[in-house]
């Protein structure tokens, strides 16, 4: 059964090589295709869901236009893996371009951390992030299926000798990192349950957030500057914001709602590029229920 798998995940990667050598006008129709069908057969209902919770103010049909735009950027950012797993350096940098990256630049050999958020160009926005500064760093998850783990360690290290740390050495392999000077590419809007997160607004909803980023530029002086590596047309712009002044403030609770802010502000810019499909809101205060439970 193992070896059946394994073969599978080896056609899939084999299929994505051959596709990185299309136009990209035909990468994001087929990416739009597979969009579509994920959106009716997959996490659909959880992305509505999301919309509803963050946009009450649309109709259920904006709603459904919202959610389905985003999935064909999410199918096309699929297919894409392909580009930056087996794309030129030379057409990569074409694909990705850059704004601001002076304010990531002025910290250089500082602890400095790179927030970015998930939306659909992360993967995008850390391989220019790779180019730009050597030996950046960022949290690595194993996958579980071999083929898949080879194929995203074989993206996120391409470039730059980048450090990846495991999720599983903890924050004090964290702060090493960030501590020595490297950059540090940090996802943390996710819902990782109740341990070190408090509930935070989020376009108005309590939202289990985690903590991690004002303990951690507290615990090691490190300057936090976000990152939004936005699609546009055909390319990706990795959009780099100055360094936020006076953060941490020793609220923990302000501290984490700037960052929520933040985040918000961006997603209402580019709503159908912010990633959707994860179950944002599952972790609940005591006594709501899990809002994608679906009524029986």
């Amino acid at each position: 059964m193992k070896a059946l798998r394994d073969a599978g995940s080896w056609l899939v990667v084999g299929l994505l090589w051959l596709l990185h050598f299309l136009p990209m006008r035909w990468i994001a129709a087929m990416g739009a295709g597979v969009g579509a069908l994920l959106y009716r057969f997959g996490r659909g209902h959880v992305t509505r869901v999301n919309l509803g919770l963050c946009f009450p103010q649309m109709s259920e049909a904006e709603r459904h236009a919202l959610g389905l735009r985003h999935f064909k950027l999410l199918g096309r950012n699929a297919i894409e893996l392909g580009i930056l797993a087996f794309g030129t350096e030379a057409h990569l940098q074409r694909l990705i371009r850059h704004e601001g990256l002076e304010n990531l630049r002025a910290h250089a050999g500082r602890p400095v951390i790179v927030l970015a958020p998930h939306f659909i160009g992360l993967n995008m926005g850390g391989t220019r992030v790779a180019w730009e500064v050597p030996e950046s760093a960022s949290i690595y998850s194993r996958q579980k299926n071999p083929v898949l783990d080879w194929l995203f360690l074989k993206i996120r290290s391409r470039f730059g000798s980048p450090v990846l740390v495991s999720r599983q050495e903890g924050l004090r392999a964290v702060i090493r990192v960030i501590k020595s000077g490297k950059a540090f590419y940090f996802l943390p809007d996710m819902d990782f349950g109740i341990r070190d997160a408090i509930f935070s607004p989020f376009f108005g909803v309590p939202t289990a957030t985690i903590t991690a980023l004002p303990r951690l530029a507290r615990l090691t002086g490190a300057k936090v500057v976000p990152v939004v590596t936005r699609l546009e047309g055909e390319s990706y712009v990795a959009r780099f914001y100055p360094a936020w002044e006076n953060y941490p403030t020793g609220d923990l609770e302000a501290d984490v709602r700037r960052m929520n802010a933040f985040i918000e502000e961006r997603v209402r810019e580019i709503p159908a590029q912010y990633f959707w499909a994860h179950k944002r809101f599952k972790t609940r205060p005591a006594g709501e229920p899990n809002p994608y439970r679906k009524a029986r």
